[in-house]
This record gives structure tokens, C-alpha cells and sequence, in this order.
């Protein structure tokens, strides 16, 4: 079977039984246009011929019109769509997405990266530590002997704090 572009007129040559009954989705090598092909009856290609044979002062003037159209850049196939995608890279693209719904139970798990990680943790640790050290009093009040340890903790925050000054402001 000879395929023709309806933008680009470029023909292809197809087997016959690629084209099922209900038709099927193509895309010109060409141009990148894409259409639904259905398979191509005896009758519809003796009409063609006879038509053809009847009129060739019709297909010189179509030929004329052709030149007098503009011939825009061609455009290879589109790098998005999803026979694309599956052919070349491998990636398959499910045209009909899953949707979840709550009833049915299906938890999605959601996790965050590496670095948010560390920004949560990193927030976590200030906010435990101010708390530390607006309540240290009461803490101290309450056990004598938790002192020594708060004031060995503030103490190497501030031993770490002036370290990384001093490495920023000698370089």
C-alpha cells in the first residue's frame, strides 16, 4: 500500500496488513504530520488511477500550484510525542494516568530529597537549641547539675561559630 502526506506529498510504501480495519495512527517521516490511516479499498485506487488518467491537464495544474506555495522549513517528527518517545529512548507514556481516589484506600508515598532532609533537620536543631536556651534557667533550677553540660554546649557553638568566621574571613 503507497501512503501519501497530506501536508508534505511525500509517498511511503506500506504493507498491507499494517493497516488494520479500524485504522490506524501514522506519522510522515518528513514533516512530522500526523493522521488516521485506514486501509485503502480496490475500488477507491481504480478511481484514483482512472481519475488521474482522465484529467493530466488537472495534475499540471496542481503541479503549478504546488511550486507557488510556500515551502516552509521542514520540521522533523515531534521529539514529544509518545511513539516517539517509545521508539527512540524507550519511555512509554500512559495517555490515560492512574487517579487515585480516597476511598479506595491507595496511599501515594511522598518523600522528600536530600537536601530538604537537611533543612528540616537543620531547622529542627535551632529550634531545640533556642528553646534550650531561653529555658535553661528553669532547666537549672529544676537540676543542678545539667549546668556544666548546658554551658559545655553553648560554649562549643560559640568554639564552632568563630571557627567558620575565621575560615570565611582569611580567604
Amino acid at each position: 500500500m503507497i501512503l501519501s502526506c497530506n501536508s508534505c506529498e511525500k509517498k511511503f510504501v506500506v504493507p498491507d496488513n499494517a493497516i488494520s480495519a479500524a485504522g490506524r495512527l501514522v506519522q510522515c517521516s518528513s514533516c512530522g504530520n500526523k493522521w488516521t490511516q485506514f486501509p485503502i479499498d480496490k475500488k477507491t485506487k481504480a478511481k484514483e488511477k482512472i481519475s488521474k488518467i482522465k484529467s493530466p491537464a488537472k495534475k499540471i495544474q496542481s503541479s503549478a500550484k504546488k511550486s507557488k506555495r510556500k515551502v516552509g522549513k521542514k520540521t522533523g517528527p515531534d521529539l514529544y510525542s509518545p511513539e516517539y518517545l517509545a521508539k527512540k529512548h524507550g519511555i512509554k507514556i500512559d495517555s490515560n494516568p492512574v487517579l487515585q481516589n480516597k476511598t479506595t484506600g491507595v496511599k501515594t508515598k511522598i518523600s522528600l530529597g536530600f537536601y530538604s532532609s537537611v533543612i528540616i533537620l537543620v531547622v529542627i536543631a535551632i529550634s531545640i537549641l533556642r528553646l534550650l536556651y531561653f529555658t535553661q534557667d528553669i532547666i537549672i533550677e529544676k537540676l543542678p547539675i545539667a549546668e556544666i553540660y548546658i554551658n559545655y554546649l553553648f560554649e562549643s557553638i560559640r568554639n564552632i561559630k568563630e571557627i567558620i568566621q575565621n575560615f570565611f574571613s582569611n580567604y
